[in-house]
C-alpha cells in the first residue's frame, strides 16, 4: 500500500483533496452554526486554513532549500520552488479572503495601522520577490543555491507574522485558540479541522501536479537537446 501511494502520489492526493473539499464545503454550508456575524463568519473556515497552508508551503519550501544546501538532495531545488510558488498563491488567497472578512466586519478592506496585516503582506511580498531573484540568474547550481538561501531567510518571517496576530493590542483577528484549547463550539472546531485538512490536501495535490509538469518539461527539453 505504501509503495502504491509513493508511485501514485498525485492520484491519491487529488482524490483526497476532492473528498475533503466537498466535505468541507458541505460542513460550512449546512453544519457549522452561525454566530453574531451571520454568514460573513463562515469565511473564517476558509481564510484561516488558507493562511496556515500558506505558512506550510513556505516552510516546506525552506526545508527543501535546506536539503539542497546541506545534502544536495536531487530535485530538492525544484521542490522548493514549487512549494514557494504555491505558497504565494495561497498567500494571495489569504489576503483576498481576509479583506472580504474585514470589509464586512470592520468596514475597511485594509488597515495599514494594524501590524499583523502589514506583516503578512511583507511575508507575501518577500516570497513574491523570490521569483525575481530566481529568474534573474541563469539556470544552474548558482541559481539553485541563491534560491535556497533566500527561502531559508524568508522562513524567519513566518513565526513573526503568526505571533503578531497573538500579540496585537487591537484584536482584528479573533483568537480562536488559547492555552485552554479551541474557543469555539465542537461543531465549529470539527468543521475548521476538516477545512484545514482540505486545504493541506489541496496543496499536496497541486504540489505533485506541478512537480510532475515541471519534470516532464525538463525531460522534453533534454530530448530536444539530444535530438538537436
Amino acid at each position: 500500500m505504501s509503495t502504491w501511494l509513493r508511485n501514485n502520489a498525485l492520484v491519491a492526493s487529488a482524490a483526497l483533496a476532492a473528498v475533503l473539499l466537498t466535505l468541507a464545503i458541505a460542513l460550512v454550508a449546512f453544519y457549522a452554526p452561525l454566530d453574531q456575524d451571520g454568514l460573513n463568519q463562515k469565511i473564517f473556515y476558509f481564510h484561516v486554513p488558507i493562511a496556515l497552508t500558506a505558512y506550510a508551503c513556505f516552510g516546506w519550501g525552506a526545508w527543501k532549500g535546506l536539503l539542497h544546501l546541506w545534502k544536495r538532495t536531487p530535485g530538492a531545488d525544484l521542490e522548493s520552488y514549487v512549494a514557494i510558488h504555491l505558497g504565494v498563491i495561497f498567500g494571495a488567497m489569504t489576503l483576498v479572503t481576509g479583506s472580504i472578512w474585514a470589509k464586512y466586519r470592520w468596514g475597511h478592506w485594509w488597515l495599514w495601522s494594524e501590524k499583523q496585516l502589514v506583516l503578512f503582506l511583507v511575508l507575501f511580498l518577500f516570497y513574491s520577490a523570490y521569483f525575481m531573484l530566481r529568474f534573474s540568474v541563469e539556470p544552474g547550481p548558482r541559481q539553485a543555491n541563491l534560491s535556497a538561501v533566500y527561502s531559508l531567510f524568508g522562513v524567519v518571517l513566518i513565526p513573526i507574522s503568526f505571533l503578531a496576530i497573538r500579540l496585537a493590542n487591537a484584536y482584528i483577528h479573533p483568537i480562536a485558540f488559547t492555552s485552554h484549547g479551541p474557543q469555539m463550539a465542537g461543531s465549529q472546531f470539527f468543521t475548521f479541522c476538516v477545512c484545514l485538512a482540505a486545504m493541506l490536501s489541496l496543496f499536496a495535490a497541486l504540489y505533485h501536479l506541478e512537480l510532475a509538469g515541471k519534470r516532464l518539461d525538463a525531460h522534453l527539453r533534454e530530448l530536444r537537446e539530444l535530438l538537436g
